[in-house]
């Protein structure tokens, strides 16, 4: 590694060390497990392609060939102990596993948009959550105070608050959130945003029917309707159009963008949490770049620094 490559790698891991540091403080440390989205499940899935990417792009995944794929489904919470309705936000992260061996990765969550912009902006955001959970404030009003000192937060909190609780992993709507870049085989470059749309609708629960849920009962319903169905998402691309910014998480695209269906995933069984998951979501393949995204392209280092500190059970 020559100096200019070690200066970089220092440049980088730097910040992700305090990003990573800053989710700690939110609810302690909990050795062996990850910094974010800390409780979830991993289930075994098979992706089926349309076609119809391969207008857009030459990724091995998207043309006309399954591929299997390992699932993993989660809270948002920091807290692994934190029961499903008390951690709003859920997550879907789909790791397909091409022919050759290669991996690539999508991350979703149930919200359409991001609450930071940049990587400082973002440690800054988790530092001031931080501090407001130690004082008095509930939750509605912390939203606010951190909305009157970061802006950019506003969409994604405003669609925290809407959220209601899932009555299955298999009925929530997963964004991706980040812009990509799709290329097909002349170099056509197109821009998109991925979403995981469940085949059988999306479906909430009442607060008082979460209530009496126990604190896992996400899997749990997983279990049961693995024993009769697969569960099955259609993944979506929404194709961005001229001036539709590409390097900010913070705000949607317009409603109308075109929406190509890219195939279906079938989700059959929960398997064992391989120990060595990392579902970075810069991991691509040929035929897709990363946008201008600065979180995107800074979820690396972050994922890196997280693995690293689970892995060696700290």
């Amino acid at each position: 590694m020559n100096k200019l490559e070690s200066e970089s790698e220092h440049s980088s891991s730097q910040p992700a060390a305090e990003a990573v540091d800053a989710i700690e403080n939110l609810s302690g440390v909990h050795p062996g497990y990850r910094r974010a989205h800390a409780a979830g499940v991993c289930c075994r899935g098979l992706f089926r392609p349309s076609g119809l990417g391969k207008e857009f792009t030459e990724a091995g995944h998207l043309q006309e060939q399954q591929v299997n794929a390992v699932v993993r489904f989660s809270g948002s919470s920091t807290d692994p102990a934190l029961a499903d309705l008390l951690s709003p936000a859920k997550g879907l992260a789909v790791q397909f596993v091409l022919p050759d061996g290669e991996v690539t990765n999508l991350v979703g969550v149930t919200v359409p948009v991001f609450f930071a912009r940049t990587p400082e902006s973002f440690i800054d955001i988790v530092h001031m959550a931080h501090r407001l959970r130690t004082g008095t404030l509930g939750p509605i009003e912390l939203m606010k105070e951190i909305v009157s000192h970061f802006s950019e937060s506003k969409e994604a909190l405003l669609a925290v608050r809407r959220l209601k609780p899932p009555a299955s992993y298999a009925e929530c709507h997963y964004y991706c959130i980040h812009a990509y870049v799709l290329v097909n085989a002349e170099g056509r470059q197109q821009p998109v945003r991925f979403e995981w749309v469940p085949e059988t609708g999306v479906r909430t629960l009442t607060l008082e029917e979460a209530a009496q849920q126990p604190d896992r009962y996400l899997e749990d319903e997983l279990e049961l309707r693995f024993k009769d169905e697969p569960a099955i998402f259609q993944l979506v691309a929404v194709l961005g159009e001229e001036g539709d910014a590409t390097d900010d998480p913070t705000h949607a695209w317009p409603g109308d963008r075109r929406r190509i269906d890219l195939g279906r995933l079938h989700i059959s069984e929960i398997i064992p949490d391989p120990k060595d998951l990392l579902m970075d979501p810069t991991a691509l393949t040929t035929g897709m770049l990363l946008s201008d995204d600065p979180i995107l392209k800074f979820r690396s280092a972050a994922y890196a620094e997280s693995y690293g500190r689970r892995i060696e059970g700290r």
